[in-house]
């Protein structure tokens, strides 16, 4: 079997650009009223030609949303380990080149944000860290991964690209998913942005949710980082092409989707494409007919309003309360946080604002060790 890299090269991606723009009303008609949209109707409906339905594209979208997941909204929290990072990137607070103070967690830091997360609610935690393989990797895992596994139901990762290997080793350890987003499948644009470190690697990066379904691993996470390249919708439309490729050929795993928008941070740069909060609700809920059994997250980088005008719309995994800063839980520091969220809510309170909307909180989606297989 071929991977995705291969079919990656065969795509031309200013030819793609040039037909997203070019998209006409009936080809988002034919799209909206098409069982199963596929790659053509993506492009349509990630198009400018489809802003002007938003309405009808969202109506879809949550009927769609509610078929398939029922009036829940699953609730997660970043725990953030370390602000390391070997990586000079343009668009990170953690970057390398950044003179911010440096922390990692130790073990009984750990066990403070993990009681603190446990007296918020959550019951699944993001852990992440900045990519560092000495100070932050497998060793350091291997060490504090079992304890944060007993004290949640769910646990996931977003940390620096592993060996299909140390995928099956933490899987052992308790490991359910693993978020790793390209930022951009423009090779230039992704170069143009990682100046130093194993993060310049492109394919390697590329090539990663390809061996976390060969490692078994339960949940695989898609993303890209919204206005880094000068076309958010070929970035977008490129990322369906990589969901729809891996679910034929990881069927096993289950995907998730995720459209960060840049947010300021230290060093931080502008964005060289803007998607604004219309476009953003347009692009979930493109996918959601693209995709209809794929999970759809939405962090708190985003505003308050829009995530409660969203949320019930079309998303099935959300952040509340995030701390972007190692100890950030258990302290009251922002000084060493990766970007600044914009929905500062408790999460009881967002949990409260999904129930009026008829939505009802999950802080425990499964009982861990139930219907898992040996690796």
């Amino acid at each position: 079997m071929s991977d995705f890299a291969d079919y990656w090269q065969t795509l031309d991606q200013n030819a793609l650009r040039l037909q997203i723009d070019s998209q006409r009303p009936a080809d988002v008609e034919r799209a909206l009223t098409c069982h199963q949209p596929g790659i053509t109707g993506l492009m349509a409906l990630l198009s400018p030609a489809a802003e002007q339905y938003l309405e009808p594209l969202a109506e879809k979208a949550l009927q769609l949303t509610r078929q398939r997941f029922g009036n829940t909204v699953n609730f997660f929290a970043p725990l953030y380990l370390s602000n390391l990072c070997a990586n000079d990137c343009t668009y990170c607070g953690f970057s390398m080149s950044n003179r911010i103070r440096r922390k990692t967690l130790d073990s009984r830091e750990i066990g403070l944000e993990c009681d603190a997360l446990r007296q918020l609610g959550f019951n699944q935690v993001l852990l992440v860290t900045g990519e560092h393989q000495t100070k932050v990797g497998m060793d350091y895992f291997r060490q504090h991964l079992p304890d944060i596994r007993r004290r949640f139901s769910s646990l996931m990762m977003e940390v620096q690209p592993l060996q299909e290997q140390e995928y099956r080793e933490l899987r052992q350890l308790g490991l359910d998913g693993v978020l790793v987003y390209q930022e951009t499948y423009h090779a230039s644009c992704y170069a143009t942005h990682h100046l130093r470190g194993n993060k310049q690697d492109f394919l390697f990066r590329l090539q990663t949710p390809e061996r976390l379904g060969r490692a078994g691993i339960d949940k695989i996470g898609l993303g890209v980082l919204a206005g880094l390249s000068g076309h958010w919708r070929t970035d977008c439309l490129m990322m369906g092409e990589h969901l729809n490729w891996l679910q034929k050929n990881y069927w096993r795993s289950r995907f998730s989707v995720a459209f960060p928008r840049l947010r300021p941070c230290a060093g931080g740069i502008s964005p060289a494409s803007q998607m604004s909060e219309r476009q953003l609700l347009q692009t979930m809920c493109a996918f959601r007919l693209f995709s209809p059994q794929t999970d759809i997250s939405l962090s708190t980088r985003e505003s308050p309003v829009f995530r409660d005008h969203a949320i019930p719309i079309t998303v099935t995994t959300a952040s509340a309360f995030s701390k972007t800063t190692p100890g950030g839980y258990a302290s009251d520091t922002d000084a060493l946080e990766q970007f600044s969220p914009d929905d500062h809510r408790r999460p009881e309170v967002v949990a409260a604002a999904l129930q009026r909307a008829g939505l009802q909180a999950v802080w425990k989606d499964w009982e861990y060790g139930f219907g898992r297989e040996s690796a």
